[in-house]
């Protein structure tokens, strides 16, 4: 992809932000079935704890990528799952956007300073931790140089962006958590099972990268 190219997908991308977004009709195609509409309805007796993502754009000689992020094991509900860099609210955060800047250089080591902030994509409501996301578009116009936390950061995984229809890296995985079981819709991203939130969220990135890829061939 030339500069050129690069440049006026951001810039379509950026004006495709501000209008209305596929929202949960995008998201629910890789939603974990049978689907669960809890997991749209925050719980208005234990309300949802607040949390930011980062969507983040950078350019690489095959084109566009978006890096995602596996995180060790540990007790937790997200324990080595792939997710984007990311995290909850804090005090020093002057909102969600800020968390999502913040938390990407905390977690990756992109210096917030080098994110240009597009738009954000529809919140999510995550069930199993009690979240609710906000995620944010970013774009970098150099590939970074990925200083991943060694506590909170398994490995940086690079996901072309190319690769979010194509839908030979879309999967159905069967996953048990006594006494249900649920088969899970994901994305096969070099071995690695992207489910759950992030897999919805990337769900509705490629509905609007979709549409612009159509805007392109015209």
């Amino acid at each position: 992809m030339s500069d050129q190219d690069f440049e006026s997908f951001i810039e379509l991308l950026r004006k495709r932000l501000k209008e209305p977004l596929p929202g949960k009709e995008a998201q629910v195609k890789m939603a974990p079935k049978p689907i669960d509409e809890r997991r749209f309805k925050e719980n208005s007796i234990r309300p949802p704890r607040l949390g930011g993502v980062m969507v983040l754009l950078y350019p690489d000689q095959h084109g566009i990528h978006i890096p995602l992020m596996k995180r060790p094991e540990y007790d937790g509900a997200h324990s080595g799952q792939v997710s984007f860099p990311g995290g909850k609210l804090e005090n020093v955060d002057t909102d969600l956007i800020d968390t999502a800047l913040r938390e990407t250089h905390e977690e990756i080591g992109v210096p917030r300073e080098q994110i240009e902030v597009l738009g954000n994509l529809s919140e999510l409501f995550i069930i199993a931790s009690n979240f609710k996301v906000l995620p944010t578009v970013g774009v970098v116009r150099e590939k970074p140089k990925f200083i991943p936390d060694p506590i909170e950061v398994e490995g940086v995984l690079p996901m072309a962006i190319n690769a979010l229809n194509d839908y030979s890296i879309r999967k159905v995985k069967e996953m048990r958590f006594p006494p249900y079981t649920i088969f899970s819709p994901y994305f096969d991203v070099r071995g690695e099972v992207v489910w759950g939130a992030t897999a919805m969220m990337l769900s509705e990135l490629a509905e609007l990268v979709r549409e612009l890829e159509l805007s392109f061939q015209k």
